[in-house]
């Protein structure tokens, strides 16, 4: 896969969306650059939250993740 960007005066690039899904990365996620003199390469920056693992215990009907949570209350409202 070939994809290009333009770099803006200010020095920001807009990373196509296909490389975006590939990626997994959301408005807001960091992207780390490494280069070894040849290449660079991009990946994105996984921060796991350390109370990620006690996400949704207490209740496991409602899964992890802001949409999981939203679903669940819309079913309490009945929307």
């Amino acid at each position: 896969m070939q994809k290009q960007a333009r770099i803006t005066s200010k020095g920001q690039i807009t990373v196509p969306r296909e490389v975006r899904r590939i990626l997994g990365v959301r408005a807001g996620d960091r992207l780390l650059f490494e280069g070894d003199g040849k290449d660079i390469r991009v990946r994105p920056v996984r921060s796991k939250s350390t109370f990620s693992k006690y996400r949704g215990i207490g209740n496991p009907e409602i899964g992890s993740g802001r949409r999981s949570i939203r679903r669940w209350l819309r079913g309490l409202r009945g929307q």
